[in-house]
């Protein structure tokens, strides 16, 4: 079977979804079963307004150079879908002669993909569609993670090992640092991994799995604070109080996306006021999914093979479907790939299991560290202290 295939890309990108795109355009190329690639130009938008770029004429340089670009490369958004949108997008598919789709996302964008795929058979649109997982989050069901998480994970363990350093070096504050994640931990978390021989690393970790008390963190810190070694907290900027209720309010919704309030701030200043210890705040935002320099290699070999999974699927007939990760052992590290039903995943949410968090609720266990370490890819890099003890 050979036909057009149109890719989309959906919600925020990260250092590995354009090699996700690479692997789909040089996998259709390679196959010699695909008249042309295309991409939608700014996510779903694009497709509705039958916006495209051509992908497969593209010198190999400029496709060798998604491998190197974080962001995406053909635009993404997090465009509203409604019934009328789908129908659109039905008819835009059969109106420009799309055999397959490829939807290259998170939550929402396989949410947008199953109902694509639905919309599509009800009008009768003879195109076959498979999604293609990404989230720094690793919110998504089914798969034993997605690609993008990995490099974001790697980031805030290798710049929360460099913070650490630098308190460990003039210990006068306490520094909060925040991390991504609106109601799943994963990449907080992740900062347990800047732990150096039990000589740096994180004090503290909070995750939005579990209600956030205040006074406990008062506490935490004041004992740790005793020890004249200064003290770095890592915080989900997700997280809440009893009933779900945010510490900020968020300054800005729409729809799924919600931009929350600096959680890094409120508490630094909290620690100022309550305790009287000088304290600052961190947030690394947009650097935490976008960093080429912390980027994982395993996160960007596993982005091109989902990609070339999800080409492979379609071509063979299957569709309604996502290319997951199945894990097969963590030393070595091994694992496959295999292809699940879309709608196992739409709008499921993953979240930290209770055996990843310690009891305290203020740091995570060895099981998760164990779990992520081999995602990671090469040892950070190890800092010095010529303190002893200090």
């Amino acid at each position: 079977m050979a036909g057009k295939l149109l890719i989309v890309h959906g919600g925020g990108p990260t250092a590995v979804i354009n090699c996700s795109l690479y692997g789909t355009v040089t996998e259709a190329v390679r196959s010699g079963r695909v008249d042309g690639v295309y991409a939608a130009n700014g996510g779903m938008g694009g497709l509705l307004r039958e916006d495209f770029i051509r992908l497969d004429t593209l010198p190999e340089s400029t496709l060798a150079a998604l491998l190197t670009t974080p962001g995406s490369a053909i635009g993404t958004s997090r465009d509203a879908m409604e019934a009328p949108e789908y129908a659109r997008a039905a008819e835009v598919i059969g109106k420009n002669g799309f055999d397959f789709l490829l939807c290259n996302g998170g939550n929402g964008t396989m949410d947008t993909c199953g109902k694509i795929y639905e919309a599509c058979r009800g009008a009768g649109t003879p195109v076959l569609v498979a999604g293609i997982p990404k989230t720094v989050d690793n919110d998504l069901a089914v798969t034993d993670h997605a690609p993008g998480f990995a490099s974001a994970a790697r980031y805030i363990a290798g710049v929360t090992r460099e913070i650490c350093a630098d308190v460990r070096g003039l210990p006068i504050h306490v520094s909060v640092i925040e991390a991504m994640g609106r109601n799943a931990g994963w990449i907080t978390a992740a900062a347990a991994l800047a732990r150096q021989d039990g000589d740096i690393g994180p004090d503290l970790i909070y995750l939005p799995e579990r209600d956030f008390d205040e006074a406990a963190f008062l506490r935490d810190v004041e004992r740790l604070w005793a020890r004249g070694k200064g003290v770095v907290a890592v915080v989900s900027e997700g997280l809440h109080g009893p009933g779900g209720k945010p510490l900020v309010p968020p300054i800005f919704q729409t729809g799924r996306s919600t931009y929350f309030g600096d959680i890094s701030a409120h508490l630094a200043q909290l620690v100022i006021r309550e305790l009287g210890i000088k304290a600052r705040s961190e947030k690394p935002g947009l650097m935490n999914r976008s960093s080429i320099s912390w980027r994982s290699p395993v996160d960007c070999r596993e982005a091109e093979e989902a990609g070339r999974a999800a080409v492979q699927a379609v071509l063979s007939g299957q569709t309604g479907v996502m290319p997951a990760i199945r894990r097969l052992s963590s030393e070595p590290y091994e694992t496959e790939l295999f292809l699940a039903p879309i709608r196992e995943v739409m709008l499921t949410e993953r979240t930290m299991p209770a055996e990843y968090i310690n009891e305290a609720g203020n740091g995570v266990t060895e099981a998760y560290c164990a779990w992520l370490r081999p995602l990671l890819g090469e040892p950070l890099p190890v800092m010095a202290n010529l303190r002893g003890g200090c």
